[in-house]
């Protein structure tokens, strides 16, 4: 079987064929930061879909270091407080190969908490060249029987001395049967100062 590409890049893509019948990613919308404090997401989260999927493309933070973090709303972005469980693990290495860590990781864990939950521990730095990029899984965001599972993966870099790389994985569940029509992404203090969020129905 072969499969021909194009020179199309990614983030100019509005839709992604299907493959055996694994479903399309349809473009919803994208939000850019300029010195923003928060990107909220408070139209296309519906029962259109039954999972939605951020991208988040180099976002930059005005402080450092600081966390990059989630958080949800079943009342269409009046309050970003829907109680959560999650747990998470990180790894990293450092650009000059004498460290490396995988395990778990206590800073992305929530145990029935109506706070943020990490995306990215607080070593995002606002060094120009950094930031952090990664994706966001939202699952059944409109169910009323079930709750919302989500999985996200960040990587971000580091400019302690030697700089390092740090992955970091988490995964939990909005603990709420009221749908989920709100998602707001923003760093622990201070603006997102550059960045593009992108949204996509996966249907």
């Amino acid at each position: 079987m072969l499969i021909k590409l194009n020179d199309r890049a990614v983030k100019d893509a509005t839709t992604f064929g299907s493959i055996s019948s694994l479903g399309e990613m349809k473009f919803i919308s994208k939000a850019t930061a300029s010195a923003s404090a928060t990107i909220d997401f408070t139209s296309g989260i519906d029962s259109t879909y039954k999972e939605y999927v951020f991208y988040f493309v180099n976002c930059h933070p005005s402080n450092s270091p600081v966390p990059f973090t989630v958080n949800f709303s079943s009342d269409s972005g009046s309050n970003y407080n829907v109680t959560k469980t999650s747990s998470g693990f990180q790894a990293y290495h450092r650009e000059d190969g004498t460290n490396g860590f995988l395990g778990y990781a206590s800073s992305l864990h929530t145990a029935q908490s109506t706070g943020e939950q990490m995306i990215a521990g607080g070593s995002v730095v606002n060094s120009n060249d950094s930031g952090v990029s990664g994706y966001l899984h939202l699952f059944n965001p409109a169910s009323t029987t079930y709750v919302k599972h989500y999985i996200t993966n960040a990587n971000s870099f580091d400019s302690s001395s030697p700089p390092y790389t740090q992955n970091q994985f988490s995964a939990g569940y909005c603990n709420t049967t009221s749908a989920i029509n709100g998602v707001r992404f923003k760093f622990g203090s201070g603006n997102i100062d550059a960045g593009d969020i992108i949204l996509y129905g996966v249907n």
